[in-house]
């Protein structure tokens, strides 16, 4: 699921200045997406559509597996 998402943000952001952090408890998988501060805008997207869509593009395998997950977005300076 990691590399699905990686893949996902990558291919909106046409960058590869993505970090993905996957930490599982409790049968919950939570994602931390680290985003470039000039790259945010297009991954939150109008009125948080784009985020919302990956969000739920990434429950399909989740519910594969007998999983939840969460995706949360985490503004940082990659260089």
């Amino acid at each position: 699921m990691k590399q699905t998402l990686e893949y996902i943000v990558s291919s909106i952001l046409s960058t590869k200045k993505v970090k993905v952090e996957e930490i599982e408890e409790d049968g919950i998988t939570n994602f931390t997406v680290h985003v470039d501060k000039d790259n945010m805008g297009k991954i939150i997207g109008k009125e948080g559509k784009v985020i919302r869509a990956i969000r739920t593009v990434m429950r399909i395998p989740a519910i594969k597996e007998g999983k939840r997950v969460n995706v949360n977005l985490l503004e940082v300076n990659i260089k």
